[in-house]
């Protein structure tokens, strides 16, 4: 199938941006990478009037470090992240997720807010800054807001932002010298996570433990230092999981019994 018609702008600026999405609200899509946006118009499962690209807007195209939090821009790609020479030593755990995210081809286009606005609860990018208790930027003609994770993945494909609002970044926090882990099951590497499992030491010997594909949204939970096994177990018979064409709930829960330990003890062993 092919897409609906429709018209496209390219604004320069993110003000021009937002002023489109005022314009235009409900009936906008914010084009980055394209991965996830283009697929679902192909399938007209989305029917924009227009799309506002915002990939070349330079102010979006930046990683910065604020001291306690790495801001990425609305247009760094996947792939940019992931070859940014701080990466290891600030966001250990983005380092070890990232490859997971769809392929290199696929990494060389995708964006990593992009990844965060199409909110799939088996993404790793959402998974991660869920974990790592991250903020998403908003902005509008209103003003700019700024959203914990927590608050904006509501659900599947479901997030906070409203129709005249751009993500113009997100915000990880920096957890140097922690230790994290990051494991997914998938039919194939690259392909969404059935279920994936991420966990960062928080420097008093607990863990943060997040888990994708369980839920509409990832669920992220605190971990005492000896209770691997029980809180893989706990969290497995809350969240219950779905069944869908790639996994039963009873696999889901058995997945994340199994990953939760290994992951958790990669995780103090990486801060060892």
């Amino acid at each position: 199938m092919k897409p609906r018609p429709f018209d496209y702008a390219r604004p320069e600026t993110v003000e021009e941006a937002v002023a489109l999405l005022a314009e235009y609200g409900d009936d906008a899509r914010v084009l980055a990478g394209g991965q996830s946006l283009m697929a679902m118009m192909n399938l007209r499962l989305a029917e924009p009037a227009v799309l506002v690209d915002i990939a070349r807007i330079k102010e979006l195209s930046n990683i910065r470090d604020l001291g306690d939090a790495i801001e990425v821009g609305a247009a760094v790609t996947q792939n940019t992240l992931l070859a940014w020479s701080e990466l290891v030593k600030k966001l250990p755990l983005l380092a070890v997720a990232l490859p997971h995210v769809g392929h290199f081809q696929t990494r060389n286009k995708g964006t990593v807010c992009g990844s965060i606005a199409h909110a799939d609860p088996s993404s790793e990018l959402p998974l991660s800054l869920a974990t790592l208790e991250g903020r998403v930027v908003l902005r509008s003609a209103r003003g700019e807001r700024v959203v914990p994770a927590s608050e904006f993945q509501v659900d599947m494909l479901t997030t906070a932002r409203e129709p005249d609002e751009l993500i113009v970044a997100v915000r990880f926090p920096i957890h140097t010298g922690r230790g994290a882990a990051f494991r997914e099951v998938a039919r194939r590497h690259g392909d969404f996570a059935i279920v994936a499992v991420a966990a960062v030491t928080d420097g008093k010997g607990g863990v943060t433990l997040g888990v994708g594909g369980m839920a509409g949204a990832p669920v992220v939970r605190p971990v005492s230092p000896n209770g691997a096994r029980d809180a893989a177990n706990a969290l497995a018979t809350e969240l219950e999981g779905y069944e869908d064409l790639h996994a039963s709930a009873e696999l889901r829960r058995d997945l994340l019994r199994n990953l939760g330990p290994i992951v958790i003890e990669e995780a103090h062993r990486c801060a060892a």
